[in-house]
């Protein structure tokens, strides 16, 4: 049975977006990406072009891109390989605002040794922000390369930086020291 994959592009202050949904949910979000892209991505599959039908997920899609480190609503479809989608949601949990090093993705997945790998999953990503690869760096804290470019990458760092410092903090118990 041929897999069918509907998309739409969009708009956001980083730059246009083409945005995929499988049947499974949301499957390919990525920067300067076209049809010929999705070809590749999704061999065999048949390629509807439906923005219409999906404005309300690329409407949220733009939201989030523009957004300072809000989660996505919208059911995924990670396609790859068990150890890509282990790294994938290990990325999903480094809260907004917030980094984390290959190696420390790697240590949490039980695989301490395998930082260079981490990388790579990173790179396999193809659900920019919502898989948010972007808040991945070296071990010195330096940023490295972003599928989708390392002025994009600042861009997305310092907005959720940010919106972070910017929260309200909660409210603590009266006699309970907050550090």
């Amino acid at each position: 049975m041929t897999q069918t994959i509907r998309y739409g592009g969009g708009g956001s202050s980083l730059g246009p977006f083409l945005a995929a949904v499988s049947g499974r949910g949301l499957a390919f979000l990525a920067f300067d990406a076209d049809r010929a892209t999705l070809a590749a991505r999704f061999p065999g599959a048949e390629l509807v072009e439906d923005a219409d039908g999906l404005r309300e997920a690329i409407a949220e899609l733009g939201s989030l891109i523009d957004g300072s480190g809000g989660t996505c609503r919208l059911p995924l479809d990670l396609q790859g390989s068990d150890f890509e989608r282990r790294v994938w949601q290990a990325l999903r949990d480094v809260p907004a605002g917030t980094t984390a090093t290959y190696g420390e993705i790697a240590a949490r997945l039980g695989v301490p040794r395998q930082a260079r790998e981490v990388g790579e999953a990173c790179a396999a990503n193809t659900l920019a922000v919502v898989v948010p690869c972007h808040r991945i760096v070296k071990k010195d804290g330096s940023i490295s390369g972003y599928r989708w470019g390392v002025r994009r990458k600042r861009e997305l760092l310092a907005r959720e930086h940010s919106a972070r410092l910017l929260r309200p903090v909660a409210a603590v118990p009266h006699g309970t020291a907050a550090f």
